[in-house]
């Protein structure tokens, strides 16, 4: 007999249960397909901060519309964090050109259905189906966020930053695929900073060395802090940093000083803050989540200029400390191929698109094909570029 589900949409996540969302958002055994285990972005608190904060709502754009899919005991077995788009930003997948494209053919592409972790370019589960749940429930999901799609009269769905299996069964359901480009860090079981050093040329060792020294010069210390070491100073700290950078860089910051204090007391042990100090001054800062196999670089600022020091804050504190902790992998964000030179792979990632107008679908689908065409062959060149010893004479040479 055939699974029946109901879907419906939700305004705000303190309608839905925080464990049954938990349940499909980070089970504690998720599926082996998935790659990863804790996911901190798609977590309810998370995503409930960022509502209860004033971050996300219809003052910035996003006005939250999650999808839920329950059996018929009423349980819920499949969602997705949603959100009705009334612009393209904050999502780190751009298709401005798309949106001015549509409406130079007469139509209205905001707004539109973004499944996604607000201002979090960070590839995790985004069709979140519980593992006891029937296998049907995923293609339920599916057709839910294209049923609100409908409901809001919205030009399209897209989901961005799902997990390479996700994206294949939206492909198959009939989504366009469209393949992006992030830098990581892989811990290769390194034992120490010096032993990933060891895995460079000689003169990439010898840079990334000057790069720290530089960094720090004779003033400059550095704190990790984290869970109970988090306190309010510290939180007021680095939103001046938070807010610094982000009115120079992109003009509206949209994390307000309530999130923090809001993640800082639900998922204190989830954050790592490195910190920067000039006497008894902070000055500069970056704030890190942690998955259970990766650590994921967010926001960053400073309030003094210096050279190299965004590098060594963000980059070489993040894979000092995943290799201290055996952390897999560090995901510094997107963008920045200043990233290669520093130990960080070219690392593809996904993003899912339907539109309701077959035309624009089907010509959105030949321009994907053409750009991933072209990223196969930038990567090519990136992974030939990378900063690793290549042979044995190089592997000798020492500083």
């Amino acid at each position: 007999m055939a699974e029946k589900f109901t879907a419906r949409f939700i305004q705000s996540l303190d309608k839905v249960d925080a464990a049954a969302w938990d349940s499909c958002a980070n089970p504690t055994s998720p599926p082996e397909s998935d790659g990863e285990r804790f996911n901190p972005f798609i977590a309810h608190a998370f995503l409930s901060a960022l509502e209860r904060s004033g971050s996300v709502g219809a003052r910035t754009g996003w006005s939250p519309v999650h999808v839920l899919v329950e059996d018929e005991d009423k349980r819920l077995v499949a969602c997705a964090p949603a959100y009705l788009k009334a612009h393209s930003l904050g999502e780190y997948v751009f298709d401005q050109s798309w949106a001015q494209a549509y409406e130079r053919a007469g139509g209205s592409y905001y707004p539109k259905v973004q499944a996604a972790a607000p201002f979090t370019p960070v590839t995790g589960r985004r069709l979140l189906v519980a593992p006891s749940a029937p296998e049907a429930a995923r293609a339920a999901l599916i057709a839910a966020l294209r049923g609100l799609c409908k409901a809001t009269q919205a030009s399209s769905v897209h989901v961005t930053y799902p997990t390479p299996a996700e994206a294949n069964a939206l492909r198959d359901a009939g989504f366009i695929l469209r393949a992006g480009e992030q830098f990581h860090f892989v811990n290769e079981g390194y034992s120490s900073f010096e032993d990933f050093l060891g895995d460079l040329s000689s003169r990439k060792r010898k840079g990334l060395k000057r790069e720290r020294r530089e960094a720090l010069g004779d003033d400059l210390s550095i704190e990790r802090l984290r869970g109970a070491e988090i306190a309010p100073h510290h939180w007021d700290a680095f939103f001046a940093f938070y807010m610094d950078t982000g009115a120079r860089k992109w003009g509206r910051p949209y994390l307000t000083r309530a999130f923090f204090d809001l993640i800082g007391t639900a998922m204190a042990d989830r954050i790592l803050l490195v910190m920067a100090k000039q006497g008894g001054d902070y000055v500069a800062g970056a704030i890190n989540f942690l998955g259970d196999d990766a650590i994921y670089g967010r926001n960053w600022g400073a309030l003094i200029e210096r050279q190299f020091l965004h590098f060594e804050v963000c980059y070489y504190q993040a894979i000092d400390y995943a290799i201290e902790r055996g952390y897999k992998r560090v995901e510094a964000g997107a963008q920045g191929e200043h990233k290669l030179a520093r130990g960080y792979r070219p690392v593809v990632t996904w993003s899912a698109h339907d539109f309701a107008d077959a035309g624009f679908h089907a010509a959105i689908a030949d321009y994907c094909r053409r750009e991933r065409a072209a990223l196969d062959e930038m990567m090519a060149e990136q992974e030939a570029a990378l900063p690793f010893r290549k042979d044995e004479k190089d592997k000798e040479e020492t500083t």
